[in-house]
């Protein structure tokens, strides 16, 4: 029992406060899939951004950020981000920059293309200038948290690539049983 819970700490990157039974993310971006969407483009997926506590926010669709309940499900992917990193002033500046990113967009269209939940996300990382930066946006995201993400599971892993490899693996097939004819 001790060596599966060591493994899976391994697995998981051993991320202190992180509680995935409970969904509790303190300090991260939190990834889940996109039915459809995710299948086609495995690296394209719904984001949150979580409090210092671990509750998440995510800009779940017009006018609405949800909290604790992500639109696509519970996450299955997560970058856990460095507080110390945060240079912006004030107490509680992590909480107070997700709080008034959530605030903005409630008030703004949800956008698939150009106005979305990593906008959201980019937008709490600029208002708390994490990395002394306020250059964060949805491409920069989508590729740190495909670099630096940790599966939450290998149920997560498969739950993101499974359909992908079955989609390709009929696509592939299809195309070889028409050249061979």
């Amino acid at each position: 029992m001790a060596e599966a819970e060591a493994k899976m700490k391994q697995f998981n990157g051993g991320g202190a406060g992180l509680d995935a039974e409970r969904g509790r993310f303190p300090y991260c971006v939190v990834w889940t899939p996109i039915p459809v969407l995710t299948w086609l483009f495995p690296i394209i997926g719904h984001m949150g951004i979580c409090t210092s506590t671990g509750v998440i926010r995510d800009f779940a669709g017009p006018y609405f950020v949800s909290e604790d309940n992500m639109a696509f499900g519970k996450p299955v992917k997560y970058w856990k981000l460095d507080p110390s990193k945060v240079y912006s002033t004030g107490p509680n500046a992590w909480d107070t920059a997700v709080h008034d990113a959530s605030e903005e967009y409630k008030h703004r269209m949800h956008n698939l293309c150009c106005d979305n939940c990593h906008s959201h996300v980019a937008l709490a990382l600029n208002l708390m200038r994490y990395d002394n930066s306020t250059s964060w946006n949805m491409v920069k995201l989508c590729f740190f948290s495909l670099l630096y993400g940790k599966y939450v599971s290998i149920g997560g892993f498969v739950k993101t690539w499974l359909p992908f490899v079955l989609f390709l693996g009929v696509i592939v097939t299809i195309v070889l049983t028409l050249h061979l004819r």
